[in-house]
């Protein structure tokens, strides 16, 4: 069982930078795959980043690629979503998740356990 917890979401005006992080319970978090996922009102839950339990590799959505770096700290049991020049396109309800998997996962269906969410606003 791993329990995930968002934090570092708020409010920001376009252009500004936000740096998201998710904590997770368990010793096991090396070998989970982890992935950041978002969902703005009346839409879908849609990709954002993921990466690979070692961190030597990740994916970007289209949208996000260049102004977003996903990385994992594993001593920390913590990964991170740095996101640099937001747009108003990316508020939504940022979610962290994790799958027993050590390559990179896009699909959320696979995802096994997630966060509840952090609430990004980019606004002025």
């Amino acid at each position: 069982q791993v329990q995930l917890v968002e934090s570092g979401g708020g409010l920001v005006q376009p252009g500004g930078s936000l740096r998201l992080s998710c904590a997770a319970s368990g010793r096991t978090f090396s070998r989970y795959a982890m992935g950041w996922f978002r969902q703005a009102p009346g839409k879908e839950r849609e990709f954002v980043a993921a990466i690979s339990w070692s961190g030597a590799n990740s994916d970007y959505a289209d949208s996000v690629k260049g102004r977003f770096t996903i990385s994992r700290v594993n001593a920390k049991n913590t990964v991170y979503l740095q996101m640099n020049s937001l747009k108003p396109e990316d508020t939504a309800v940022y979610y962290c998740a994790a799958d027993r998997a050590t390559i990179v996962v896009v699909d959320a269906t696979w995802y096994d356990y997630w966060g509840q969410g952090t609430q990004v606003t980019v606004s002025s």
